[in-house]
């Protein structure tokens, strides 16, 4: 580390930053993909009021703290010959940081929906609206049709009434589920 020995003193702590965290970010960029970061191991010393926040990771922890530096510190080495003005490096270097946290917590954001259980269940079709796509026969004489969207998708399920003949393109309610896979359902 003899090259630090000639740099100015604000370019040094850049260095003695970028440094140590970036072998602590290798460190657990390793531990993530062999499955050891299930915990940070640090927790913090104050109490958060999350309430009515979905927060599913802390705001301050070793992880967050680390992207934050190697944002910070490495925008300050190698953009240190770039600005004359040393608080208006600092500055940059800080929202650098800042935008390595916000980007980690998209990230995490992202990924986490891809652990949603997305499971099309009939009954969650239970109070729903729907569109009869194929004429409905009266008083349960026959199946028709109806579209209804779950979770944000579509779904095209088997239907009966109990009272008269509903044509195709009316809006219904579903009623309930019968059998496990056919829908009771009422004009609106």
């Amino acid at each position: 580390m003899d090259f630090l020995q000639n740099l100015d003193t604000l370019h040094q702590v850049f260095w003695y930053i970028a440094i140590p965290v970036s072998i602590v970010f290798i460190i657990q960029t390793v531990m993530t993909f062999i499955g050891l970061d299930s915990s940070d191991g640090i927790n913090a010393d104050f109490e958060g009021d999350f309430d009515g926040v979905d927060a599913p990771f802390q705001l301050f922890s070793l992880r967050n703290l680390t992207n934050f530096l190697i944002g910070f510190s490495w925008t300050g080495v190698l953009l240190y010959h770039n600005f004359d003005s040393k608080a208006v490096l600092i500055f940059v270097a800080l929202l650098v940081g800042i935008a390595f946290v916000t980007l980690f917590f998209f990230m995490m954001k992202q990924i986490l929906k891809l652990g949603e259980d997305n499971t099309f269940r009939i009954e969650s079709t239970i109070g729903k609206t729907a569109n009869v796509y194929l004429t409905i026969p009266e008083n349960k004489s026959g199946k028709g049709k109806v579209q209804v969207s779950v979770n944000g998708t579509t779904h095209e399920l088997d239907a009966i009434t109990e009272n008269e003949s509903i044509a195709s393109g009316n809006v219904v309610r579903i009623k309930t589920v019968e059998n496990g896979n056919l829908l009771i359902v009422e004009k609106l």
